[in-house]
This record gives C-alpha cells, structure tokens and sequence, in this order.
C-alpha cells in the first residue's frame, strides 16, 4: 500500500515500525531521539536525528509527539495550503514555541 499512497506518516517509534517493513531503505527518516541509536546502525536508511520531521518522497516521519503535530500541520498544508495549516494551528491553539517564559 506504501508504493501508491499519497502519503505515509509515522511518529515517534512509528518510524521503527516503517523500518521492520523496509519502507525506509535507502531512505532519510527520523525518530525520537531515545530510538535514534537504533534505526543508526541499518546503513541503508540516512537518519537525520536533529529534523523535527522528515520528508522523503511519500513517507514522513517525525520525532515525538510535539513534532508529529508539527508534521501533521505541514501535512495539511500540502493537502489544502498553508493558509488552511495557519488557520487548523490557530484552532488548536498550537504554539510550538517552548513555554518556558510562562508565568507561574
């Protein structure tokens, strides 16, 4: 089903999973940095550990479950446009800024 799906997604250890298929031979992906070592050894596959998210022809692959957001934002961007992602951000209230500047 890969070969003609438009897209084929997979967060965080869901990257391991598109690997046991062999979906992601020859290949850039990335996952959550706890797995990263693992998916490293296979030389057939380019892992890009410091990308949030990972696009390589139809399969894209993110790190954890923050980054899977973003990913499904840019999914919904290629699907609809970016003013459709802008606007599905706003409703979720999505802000992947980091809330460390929260007040307490």
């Amino acid at each position: 089903r890969a070969a003609t799906a438009r897209w084929v997604t997979a967060v965080c250890t869901g990257t391991l999973i598109l690997h046991a298929a062999g979906l992601l031979r020859g290949r850039r992906a990335t996952t959550h940095w706890a797995y990263a070592e693992e998916l490293a050894r296979d030389p057939q596959l380019t892992l890009l550990p410091d990308m949030r998210y990972v696009r390589d022809g139809n399969i894209v692959t993110s790190q954890g479950v923050s980054a899977g957001i973003d990913m499904a934002l840019w999914l919904v961007g290629q699907i609809h446009d970016r003013d459709h992602a802008r606007a599905v951000r706003r409703l979720i209230q999505y802000d992947p800024a980091p809330p460390y500047t929260a007040e307490v």
